[in-house]
C-alpha cells in the first residue's frame, strides 16, 4: 500500500488512483479515506484522478503519541501533495477534513491549489466563548472526551445515529452504513481520537478563511446536528473572498453517503466551472 514518510517519520496512507486533475479528499473524525469511497469511485470514472490520504493516528496511517493538532494535519498534507506533485489540485474536506483543508489552502505553495470544498465543515471554530457566543459548550467536547475513554467501541456505535440523521422520523438506520463508520473508526487509535477533538473543535481557521485566495464552495445541510450552519458554514462564507454557499434543507451531517447523488453533482458542476 502506498505511504508518504513525513519529516517526523510518520508513515501517511494514501489511496491515489486515475489520471487528469486532481481532486485531493479529506475526512472527518475519526473516520478514514474509505469514508470518500463513494466519491472516489464517481470522480474516477468522470476521468479525474483521486486521492485520498488517511490522517496520522487514523485508519492505516502511523499511529503517533503526537502531532494530532491542526498545524501537524497541514504539514502532513503538505508531505503528501509535493511526494505527489500535485498542481492546480481541488482539495475537498468534510467536518474536521474541512478544518484540515483551510488550514493547508491558506498556505499552499503557489500552483499547488486551484479550488476547495468544505462540506459540513468546522470553521471558523465550533468552541463557544465571548468571542464565539453561538458556538458548542466546551461541556459537550468533553463529553464526547469522557465517553471515548470509557468505551470507543459502544460510543462508535452511537454516534453515527445523529451523524447520518438516523433519529429523524421516516428515516431509519442503514445497519450498513453505521458498521461502516464503526469500522472506520475502530481503526483508527484512541490518543489520536482523543487529541482530535480538541484540533477540531477549539482551533480558530478564521484568519485562514481570510487569506485563501482560490474559490471556495461551502456545501452544509441545515439539520446537521454535528456541526449547527448557523455556527460554521453561515460565519464562514463572510471571511471568505471568493467563497459560495449551498444549503441543502434536512440534510444531515453525512450528507456525502446518504445524499451521495445530489452531493457529487454539485461537485462536478463547482470543479468542472
Amino acid at each position: 500500500m502506498p505511504y508518504v514518510t513525513t519529516a517526523d517519520k510518520t508513515e501517511i496512507f494514501y489511496k491515489d488512483w486515475g489520471k487528469g486533475q486532481p481532486l485531493v479528499f479529506h475526512h472527518g473524525w475519526p473516520l478514514s479515506a474509505d469514508d470518500w469511497d463513494t466519491q472516489l469511485q464517481f470522480f474516477l470514472l468522470q476521468g479525474y484522478r483521486v486521492i485520498a490520504h488517511d490522517r496520522r493516528g487514523h485508519g492505516r496511517s502511523s499511529q503517533t503519541s503526537g502531532g494530532h493538532e491542526m498545524d501537524t494535519y497541514a504539514a502532513d498534507v503538505n508531505a503528501l501533495t509535493d511526494h505527489l506533485d500535485l498542481r492546480d489540485a481541488i482539495h475537498i474536506g468534510h467536518s474536521t477534513g474541512g478544518g484540515e483543508v483551510a488550514h493547508y489552502v491558506a498556505q499552499a505553495k503557489p500552483g499547488r491549489v486551484a479550488k476547495a470544498v468544505l462540506i459540513g465543515a468546522v470553521p471558523p471554530i465550533m468552541v463557544k466563548s465571548e468571542a464565539n457566543p453561538g458556538g458548542t459548550p466546551k461541556e459537550v467536547f468533553d463529553g464526547f472526551r469522557q465517553a471515548l475513554v470509557a468505551g470507543r467501541a459502544a460510543f462508535y456505535r452511537d454516534v453515527p445515529i445523529p451523524f447520518y440523521g438516523f433519529n429523524r422520523e421516516g428515516t431509519p438506520p442503514q445497519q450498513g452504513i453505521v458498521d461502516n463508520w464503526w469500522r472506520q473508526g475502530m481503526m483508527g487509535a484512541i490518543n489520536a481520537h482523543y487529541d482530535c477533538i480538541k484540533a477540531f473543535s477549539e482551533t480558530d481557521f478564521t484568519d485562514d478563511l481570510k487569506k485563501i485566495d482560490v474559490p471556495v464552495l461551502i456545501l452544509h445541510g441545515d439539520d446537521d446536528q454535528i456541526v449547527p450552519i448557523a455556527d460554521s458554514a453561515e460565519l464562514a462564507i463572510k471571511l471568505l473572498k471568493h467563497g459560495t454557499l449551498k444549503v441543502y434543507k434536512g440534510f444531515p451531517h453525512g450528507m456525502c453517503t446518504t445524499h451521495a447523488d445530489v452531493i457529487n453533482a454539485d461537485l462536478l458542476a463547482f470543479i468542472r466551472g
